[in-house]
């Protein structure tokens, strides 16, 4: 990209319109997930044709995110993540639309490859403006997709308790959030690719320092999504709690996530990537241990709850780690992406799998072991915080993208 200098006031501004952007695109996905069995039902499938369909929104984002970065440097930055987010916004109308299973995996995968995309773009943005505010930013912004879902999923349970159709509450949604998301990207950096600048190519393998970083977005990704799928699940049925109060586990699972991931950034720019994720590793490997070890369901609550705070900050950190690993930061983001996605897809199952052959315990001493694997491996997060300027260099807030 140009080497465009702002000035400290539109790199602040450009912070708070990433922020805005990654909350939309959070507000989506909560939007679509609370009306699942509305569109199951609207379609006619079966739980296990629900199942099949699912797994289009990963897949159709694996495919397309790749070609995030050619479109950033065609159009610009910018515009680029405009019409992505636009593109974004909108599919959450197709799902519900969907009168049977083929339709509804097809809307899924355009729902997935879009959301995918998007994701791409305004991670690069975020990076680029982390990188000349000077300090860590990129948890606070994973933060705020965590308030956008969380908003999301309120609004749309407050719809399925009214008995609103999903295809009217979906449309409204996505014309709200089209409207926010457009009047955001309004503000982000406006980078432009130079003139001697190779376009990136459509399809490519991520680099070696990608696989590594994506490795360690896999292990997090991984515990996340299965506390998120299986936590209620393990209290109700191997310590037989009330079905709401291991819906509350789940809750409390994700409000930990949230407020870590908005608190998390002093804690990167005092201790530095590297160690912030030895930390969280061990701090995820002793929840993953409670929850293994509990004979009480207040113990494996604080242990969900322990696993949140401990990985919630090591996706952001990868994404941010992949922005600075390279030349070509969208494609290394996109990889990292990509092995991330799979992690959220293989997680659910994988869990159920391991479940029925030995047990939940068993399972959740994969989660642990894994968990583990973030303290061991941080160290392939050291260049992001050896490239960040320093907090309080005169020139911090205004250099130009990193060659």
């Amino acid at each position: 990209m140009s080497a465009v200098v702002y000035g400290q006031r539109e790199v602040r501004r450009a912070r708070y319109a990433v922020a805005a952007v990654f909350a939309v695109h959070g507000a989506v996905t909560g939007s679509f997930a609370t009306r699942v069995p509305w569109i199951q039902d609207h379609a006619g499938v079966s739980a296990g044709q629900l199942g099949l369909a699912l797994a289009f929104p990963a897949l159709g984002a694996s495919v397309a995110m790749p070609l995030a970065g050619g479109i950033s440097h065609r159009f610009g930055a910018r515009t680029a993540l405009r019409g992505l987010m636009a593109l974004w916004t909108l599919a959450l109308v197709l799902p519900s639309l969907a009168p049977d299973l083929l339709t509804l995996c097809l809307a899924l995968f355009t729902y997935g490859a879009t959301a995918g995309m998007a994701d791409v773009a305004m991670n690069a943005l975020g990076v680029e403006v982390e990188n000349r505010i000077g300090r860590s930013i990129m948890s606070g912004l994973h933060g705020m997709w965590s308030v956008g879902a969380l908003v999301g999923s309120a609004a749309g349970t407050l719809a399925a308790h009214l008995g609103a159709d999903a295809r009217l509450h979906h449309l409204l949604a996505a014309a709200v959030l089209t409207l926010l998301g457009l009047t955001a990207c309004a503000w982000v950096l406006d980078l432009q690719p130079a003139e001697d600048e190779e376009p990136p190519p459509r399809f490519a393998l991520p680099p070696r320092s990608a696989l590594l970083i994506g490795a360690v977005g896999f292990c997090a990704v991984f515990a996340e999504g299965a506390s998120l799928d299986w936590s209620a699940v393990y209290l109700e049925d191997h310590l037989e709690t009330s079905a709401g109060l291991a819906a509350a586990c789940t809750t409390g699972f994700t409000l930990t996530m949230a407020v870590a991931r908005i608190a998390g950034d002093k804690v990167v720019d005092r201790f530095g990537s590297v160690r912030t994720v030895r930390v969280s590793g061990v701090l995820a490997a002793l929840g993953g241990l409670l929850v293994v070890a509990a004979g009480h369901p207040a113990a494996a609550m604080a242990g969900f709850a322990l696993m949140g705070l401990g990985i919630a900050v090591v996706v952001p950190l990868c994404f941010a780690a992949a922005g600075r690993s390279g030349p070509n930061p969208s494609q290394a983001i996109a990889g990292v992406a990509t092995i991330t996605y799979t992690s959220g897809l293989v997680a659910p199952s994988a869990i159920g799998g391991l479940a029925q052959a030995t047990s939940l315990v068993v399972s959740f001493g994969l989660v642990t072991f894994l968990a583990c694997g973030l303290a061991v491996f941080a160290g392939v997060l050291r260049g992001s915080d050896h490239d960040r300027p320093k907090v309080g260099r005169p020139d911090a807030a205004v250099p130009g993208p990193r060659p």
